[in-house]
């Protein structure tokens, strides 16, 4: 049985990928930031494993173990807070930092050993903003083009391994961050606007399902209709 290892599994991208996984039957262990999010992860998830940190502790992180094969390892979890660069707080610096950048590597590095053993798939859920940094979105940008150039060195370093590695850049997507970034924003949330978590995640699978040898390093994925005010 295929098993996934998938943070961010709670909502938006995360949620929708988890549940395209359960519902054809393969095996999930969800990352969740506490004991009682893991509880209703595993509800949710009927026959689902957890694991219990958080994100925003490396130590926590670090001292996560997992299976002995683990087929693919998802990393859709993230954190956001817009301010320009003249008002960034070293806290929120750090924080973004530490979830969105910090925690990939070294859960990554954690379940290398089982992803080598079965030539499993890392996927990085990035962003558009891993791509281009728009003004207010210094801290969630850097941490997001970090991602990206992780990313590019796994890629290469795992190849003899026969480890696939590819990051997902999703536009904007009607998930509950984004509504929180339209409200730092100070615009009006419409979520017919953006992609749908669904499609993201239908994206994913594709990536996931792809024949032994073919591998996809990266993917965009964008809204029909052009943004609005651009």
């Amino acid at each position: 049985m295929t098993r996934h290892l998938i943070t961010g599994a709670g909502s938006g991208i995360g949620a929708a990928i988890a549940d395209v996984l359960h519902e054809r039957g393969d095996q999930l262990l969800l990352l969740a930031r506490s004991e009682e999010r893991a509880a209703e992860l595993a509800s949710r998830y009927d026959g689902s494993s957890t694991l219990v940190a958080d994100l925003a502790d490396p130590a926590s992180v670090a001292a996560l173990e997992v299976p002995d094969a683990l087929d693919t390892l998802l990393h859709v979890a993230g954190v956001v807070d817009l301010a320009p660069v003249a008002e960034l707080s070293a806290e929120d610096l750090r924080e973004q930092v530490d979830v969105n950048l910090v925690a990939p590597v070294l859960l990554t590095q954690i379940c290398l050993p089982a992803l080598r053993r079965a030539r499993g798939l890392v996927v990085f859920v990035n962003s558009s903003a891993g791509l281009v940094a728009s003004p207010t979105w210094a801290a969630y940008a850097s941490s997001k083009f970090g991602l990206r150039a992780v990313a590019d060195a796994l890629r290469a370093e795992e190849q003899e391994h026969g480890v696939r590695v590819t990051t997902v850049f999703p536009s904007r997507t009607a998930t509950p961050m984004q509504e929180k970034v339209h409200e730092q924003e100070g615009r009006v949330y419409d979520s017919t606007q953006w992609l749908r978590p669904e499609t993201v995640a239908d994206t994913i699978r594709h990536v996931i399902d792809l024949t032994p040898g073919a591998t996809i390093p990266e993917v965009t994925v964008r809204p029909l209709a052009p943004r609005p005010g651009t």
